[in-house]
C-alpha cells in the first residue's frame, strides 16, 4: 500500500481496464481471495489513519464495494475495535463474494444496525465505489451519504468516494466527501480531475498483490491516462547564449487588455526564453514596459515567425481575428489562448486552417478552459466537465494538435499520446491573468526546444507547483507568479 506521491508518474486505469485486471486476478486465485485482500487493506489503512478510533461505522452498499467494507469490519472486530455496519444488501441476492463476506462478519460477531449511529470515531464509505457510474444515490443511500458528510469525523472511502465517477471525476448530486480514499487494484482517473480532488481527500493505492498472482494476472494493460510526475529540468550549458533558448513573440493586448499580453511576455521572459517580443494589437499603447525593459515591442509582421514560438490571443479580443490565418500558416510553434480560441470557435474557415496546420504536423497547443472548450466543441460547459478526458481528446483529434484543458486536474491530450492529468495547482490560481502566464511559459519552453506535448506538461506542472508552494501570507497575483517562474526553473 502506498500514499500517492505527486512527484512520481502514476498509471491511471479506467473502470473497463480495472475490471479486466480484476478478472485476470480472480482466475489465478482461489475464490474470494481478492475481496479478502481488499477488506484487509481497508482495515489496515483505517487503523493507520485513526489508531485510537474505537467505534467505526461501515456504511456498506449491496454490491462488492459493500463486501469490501464487510471484510474490513471483520478484521477491525478481530483487532479489538467496535465496528458497526449498516448494510443495504440482502444475503439472498448479494454477489457471491459479498455473501461470503457477510456471513464471515456475522460469525465474527460484528454488530449490524439499520440506522446509522450518531457517535463514532471513523466512517468507512463502502456504499458504491466504482459502481457510482451506474446510478444516482437515492433513498436510504442518499440519506446515509448526507449523514456521512455531517458526522465531522474522518471518512475513508473504499476505491472511490460514493457518487464520484471513477472514469471522469464528474459527481452525482449526492456524493461523499472523503478525508481519504483507498483505490484498489488501480488508480482511477476520476480521482484526480473535475470533482475528484475535492471529494477524494488524500489518495492511497493498494494493488492487492495482483503482481504476485501469476502470469495471467499480470498481463500489462495500457493506462487510460497518466498522472504527471515531477518534470526533469535540463541544466543549461555554460557555453550558451540568448540565441540558444529561442525567441517568443506574444501577439495580443487589444485596447483595454494590454495587461494580458504583457503578463504572457513576462512569463516567457522569466520562463527562460532567449528573447521576448510583444506585438500589441492596441496601436495607441506605450511601446515600452518600463517595469520590464527586457520586453521588445515590435509589429509581428516584421518578425521571422517561421523560426519563433508564437503565443497569440492573450487579451486579443476580436482584433486577433484578422491575424490568425497568417499566423496559422507562418508560425513555427503556436500557442493559441483565450480570445483566439473564442474567435476560432465561431469561424469554420479558421477551424479548417487550424486543422490544415495540424495535418502539416506543425506544433500547435490549444489552452482552453472549460467554457472555451465547450465553444470549440459546440456543446455546454457541463458536458465538457462531465467527461474532461473525452473532451480534451476529442479536441486533440479534431484539430490534430496538443490540447491543454484547464481546471482542477488540468488535462494534456494529443491524438497519438496517452493523456496526462496534472496534479499540481490550487484555487489560488483562480485570479485574472494566471492563464496568460501559463501561455507565456509554454511559449518559452517551446522556444527552448521541447515538443508541444512535453512543453504543455512541464509548463502546467511548474505553474501549479508555484501556487502550491506560494506563501500563505502573500497574495498570489499573475504578475508575481510570472516573476516567480525564474526561481522555480
Amino acid at each position: 500500500m502506498q500514499k500517492v506521491n505527486f512527484s512520481n508518474r502514476q498509471a491511471l486505469h479506467d473502470i473497463a481496464a480495472t475490471r479486466q485486471l480484476e478478472q485476470q486476478a480472480q482466475q489465478a486465485l482461489p475464490p474470494h481471495t481478492l475481496m479478502a485482500r481488499a477488506g484487509l487493506a481497508v482495515a489496515r489503512l483505517a487503523l493507520a489513519l485513526a489508531p485510537h478510533a474505537q467505534r467505526i461505522w461501515v456504511a456498506a452498499g449491496p454490491g462488492n464495494n459493500g463486501g469490501d467494507g464487510l471484510e474490513a469490519a471483520l478484521h477491525l472486530q478481530r483487532w479489538g475495535k467496535h465496528p458497526v455496519v449498516s448494510w443495504l444488501g440482502n444475503a439472498e441476492r448479494a454477489p457471491a463474494d459479498t455473501k461470503i463476506a457477510h456471513q464471515k462478519a456475522i460469525d465474527a460477531g460484528v454488530q449490524f444496525v439499520d440506522q446509522p449511529p450518531q457517535q463514532i470515531d471513523l466512517c468507512i464509505d463502502a456504499l458504491l465505489g466504482i459502481g457510482s457510474q451506474l446510478r444516482e444515490p437515492a433513498g436510504r443511500m442518499a440519506d446515509w451519504i448526507a449523514h456521512i458528510n455531517n458526522l465531522g469525523v474522518p471518512v475513508l472511502a473504499v476505491d472511490v468516494p460514493t457518487g464520484l465517477q471513477a472514469d471522469t471525476g464528474a459527481a452525482c448530486a449526492s456524493r461523499v466527501k472523503a478525508s481519504h480514499t483507498l483505490s484498489l487494484l488501480t488508480l482511477k482517473p476520476g480521482l484526480f480531475t473535475a470533482h475528484g480532488r475535492d471529494l477524494a481527500g488524500s489518495v492511497w493505492l493498494d494493488d492487492l498483490q495482483h503482481g504476485q498472482t501469476g502470469a495471467a494476472a499480470t498481463t500489462p494493460l495500457a493506462p487510460s491516462a497518466w498522472l504527471a510526475g515531477q518534470p526533469v529540468s535540463a541544466t543549461r550549458a555554460h557555453a550558451s547564449h540568448k540565441g540558444s533558448y529561442g525567441d517568443v513573440v506574444v501577439i495580443g493586448g487589444a485596447q483595454g487588455m494590454t495587461g494580458a499580453a504583457l503578463l504572457a511576455g513576462s512569463a516567457a521572459l522569466h520562463g527562460g526564453a532567449g528573447r521576448v517580443f510583444v506585438s500589441l494589437l492596441d496601436e495607441q499603447a506605450s511601446p515600452l514596459a518600463t517595469s520590464q525593459p527586457e520586453l521588445m515591442f515590435r509589429h509581428w509582421g516584421t518578425l521571422a515567425l517561421d523560426n519563433m514560438s508564437v503565443v497569440c490571443g492573450c487579451g486579443g479580443g476580436t482584433a486577433i481575428t484578422k491575424h490568425l490565418p497568417l499566423l496559422f500558416k507562418s508560425a513555427k510553434h503556436l500557442v493559441v489562448d483565450a480570445d483566439a480560441l473564442n474567435v476560432i470557435a465561431q469561424s469554420a474557415p479558421l477551424q479548417a486552417l487550424l486543422c490544415e496546420r495540424g495535418q502539416q504536423q506543425r506544433t500547435t497547443i490549444l489552452t482552453p478552459h472549460p467554457l472555451e472548450a465547450a465553444r470549440l466543441l459546440a456543446c455546454s460547459t457541463a458536458e465538457v466537465q462531465a467527461n474532461r478526458l473525452e473532451a480534451a481528446q476529442q479536441l486533440a483529434r479534431r484539430f490534430a494538435c496538443t490540447v491543454m484543458l484547464k481546471g482542477s486536474g488540468t488535462l494534456i491530450a494529443q491524438a497519438d499520446r496517452t493523456p496526462v492529468i496534472n496534479p499540481t495547482g490550487n484555487a489560488r490560481l483562480a485570479t485574472g491573468g494566471t492563464g496568460d502566464v501559463l501561455a507565456g511559459l509554454i511559449g518559452a519552453l517551446l522556444a527552448e526546444g521541447l515538443n508541444g506535448f512535453d512543453a504543455a506538461c512541464q509548463a502546467v506542472h511548474q505553474h501549479g507547483q508555484l501556487a502550491d508552494l506560494w506563501p500563505q501570507d502573500q497574495a498570489l497575483t499573475a504578475s508575481r507568479l510570472a516573476k516567480a517562474l525564474t526561481a522555480s526553473a
